[in-house]
């Protein structure tokens, strides 16, 4: 049986040129076959290292479907599936998984984050993520002002990105566009 770290190993060339990079794989069983469940998201690693505050899109759906595709060929055509059935499931992280490494934080610059730190935690618009920090906007309360955040990405234990419906800076709707957890599967015998 394949391990998650056979796998993407196996993946992570095939997807370099898609502009993607493996987040997470999960193998687990489903009856008689195997649930395999891979993670894409965007390489930022061509992104200048002096950039820490331009956003990231987002994966579109056809990005996803590319990924499921190339992934697809690419655990038929080799071996590290073995014989055994199997259902794929390849999606991009979706909003309430948790952010714990500096490229998760950095592509939600722009973004609403929750950040869990040392000292408590803190809400607010992500404006820039560099190679030891990251920076929030944190909005005025009743008891407090508007003010910015800066903590050391050590500091920081986990973040998670809050769902918006409105963004009180544009006032556009964002509740169908706001980075879907996008999905596409195979079902069937691979």
């Amino acid at each position: 049986m394949s391990t998650a770290q056979e796998i993407r190993a196996a993946l992570e060339p095939v997807l370099a040129p898609l502009g993607l990079v493996v987040e997470d794989v999960s193998v687990s069983p489903a009856g008689k076959r195997r649930l395999v469940r891979v993670l894409v998201d965007s390489d930022i690693s061509d992104l200048d290292v002096t950039d820490d505050a331009s956003a990231v899109p987002p994966l579109s759906l056809d990005a996803v479907a590319d990924a499921t595709r190339a992934v697809s060929d690419e655990l038929d055509a080799g071996d590290v599936m073995g014989q055994a059935p199997y259902v794929l499931e390849v999606s991009s992280p979706g909003v309430g998984r948790p952010l714990s490494s500096r490229d998760q934080f950095r592509r939600q610059v722009g973004r609403l984050v929750e950040v869990t730190h040392q000292a408590g935690s803190e809400t607010g618009r992500l404006t820039a993520v560099g190679s030891d920090s990251l920076t929030l906007e944190v909005p005025a309360t009743k008891k407090t002002p508007a003010r910015q955040v800066t903590l050391d990405l050590d500091a920081v234990q986990r973040g998670i990105v809050q769902v918006e419906f409105k963004r009180a800076d544009t006032g556009d709707d964002t509740a169908a566009t706001d980075d879907p957890d996008e999905t596409s599967a195979l079902e069937g015998d691979h």
